[in-house]
């Protein structure tokens, strides 16, 4: 089996679609946030409430969750498809310029930022790292979350691209 081919299976696998942030704590409030879109989001346990994401080995997300244990993920709406975008595009722009005029908010918890007008937000503390072929699974303990009241339904991410779940 190629690349190609593992590919094109796993992109008939529709994916709901987040937005995962942390705050660089190295230099205190004043430290980056950093951010990244992500489609392998899932639930793992209820007791105690535990969710996975995957993350490229060896990048500025991964790297910055094996120093600081805290992150957050906003479950995006079919209305900020922008946002994901904005933030898969992570190679091309700084960080600093992603969330230069995005609405968000601090978690309590965590102070990583969340988004505004997002379907949930969750605050994490990573429990464990799994190394797992070109990325690491970093399975985080809920502290917090939030939910919102929305006529736009989520964002999803089927054969390649946005989409909206009618």
């Amino acid at each position: 089996m190629s690349e190609d081919e593992f590919r094109a299976a796993m992109a008939r696998l529709a994916a709901g679609v987040v937005l995962v942030t942390a705050h660089d704590v190295e230099d205190g409030p004043a430290g980056e946030d950093v951010g990244m879109t992500a489609t392998s989001f899932l639930s793992v346990s209820l007791d105690p409430p535990l969710v996975m994401v995957s993350v490229r080995e060896g990048s500025r997300m991964d790297d910055l969750l094996a120093e600081q244990p805290l992150w957050a993920a906003s479950v995006l709406t079919a209305g900020q498809r922008q946002i994901a975008g904005r933030f898969a595009m992570k190679g091309r722009i700084s960080d600093r310029l992603l969330f230069a005029d995005l609405p968000v908010r601090r978690g309590g918890h965590s102070g990583a930022p969340l988004v505004e007008g997002a379907l949930a937000t969750l605050e994490c503390r990573t429990e464990q790292r799994v190394t797992a072929g070109d990325h690491t699974l970093v399975i985080g303990r809920v502290l917090a979350t939030t939910t919102a009241t929305t006529k736009d339904g989520p964002l999803a991410y089927f054969r390649g691209s946005y989409r909206h779940l009618a």
